[in-house]
């Protein structure tokens, strides 16, 4: 199977990459099949594991890569790594003033964060989630883009980074398919909401790693980028979810167990 899957091109790698980390929020938002309400304690642990794991893979996945790739160049290698960073969080930020959308923890004062818009609760919610994917596609797509790229990075990092994506992606699919349910949706409606949210992910997977296969002085840039942008997410979105309850140390405790994994996945499979 991984000898087939190497023989593909890095594009259609990404494409799948991103297919299975959206399988994987389908899996997580599956949950509204089977209970109505998820227990605070283990939603904010699994809002920091996701975390810790996005925080890991920014550096692990991504930073590192990029400075190692400009030092090769023979630049000087912080440049790259902090133009595309710093980028990567403007992309961010200016999408979130742009699309109308609302955080999980803001959900009981709907208080909504973009343009103004009549959309109703779960769509608000459904677009929050889907801006957080879309720097996880973006690093997907660059990871498998990086593949040859005069770095040491290879195709397992770039599975590693995958697995990391799709296990964090489980519990925020479960964390927007039951709060939509218990806002009056159908189960069925709740799941496709929940599912939906990733689907950016194989779509931006396949546009960062033809960036990076078409421009390859880009991949520096394009590596940090989806490192900054993540970042941007973390801080902004997930770590006050998390710490949006009374369960702060596991959830803590969490970003750490998900930071430990995620630099595992990464150091033993790179």
């Amino acid at each position: 199977m991984l000898e087939w899957f190497s023989q593909l091109s890095h594009v259609y790698q990404a494409l799948i990459a991103g297919i299975f980390t959206w399988g994987m929020t389908a899996l997580g938002a599956a949950v509204v099949f089977l209970v109505r309400s998820v227990n605070n304690k283990l939603l904010n642990t699994m809002q920091g594991f996701a975390a810790g794991v996005m925080i890991a893979a920014s550096f692990w996945s991504l930073l590192a890569p990029a400075l190692e790739f400009s030092e090769k160049a023979g630049q000087i290698p912080w440049i790259p790594a902090a133009i595309g960073f710093l980028l990567g969080g403007i992309f961010i930020r200016g999408l979130d003033v742009v699309i109308p959308h609302m955080h999980a923890h803001a959900s009981s004062g709907h208080q909504t964060e973009g343009r103004k818009s009549n959309l109703n609760k779960s769509t608000l919610l459904l677009l929050a989630i889907t801006l957080h994917n879309i720097p996880e596609g973006l690093a997907l797509g660059v990871a498998f883009g990086a593949i040859g790229h005069a770095t040491d990075s290879g195709l397992m990092a770039a599975v590693g980074l995958a697995i990391g994506i799709g296990i964090q992606n489980i519990p925020e699919g479960t964390a927007l398919s039951l709060p939509i349910h218990g806002d009056g949706k159908s189960k069925w409606q709740a799941f496709n909401f929940g599912q939906a949210s990733a689907l950016v992910e194989p779509v931006f997977a396949v546009i960062g790693a033809a960036a990076v296969l078409l421009v390859t002085p880009l991949l520096p840039y394009a590596l940090a980028f989806a490192a900054g942008a993540m970042i941007f997410v973390v801080v902004e979105e997930l770590i006050p979810e998390s710490q949006s309850g009374e369960n702060t140390d596991l959830a803590t405790l969490g970003l750490m167990v998900g930071f430990t994994i995620m630099m595992i996945l990464d150091v033993s499979l790179g």
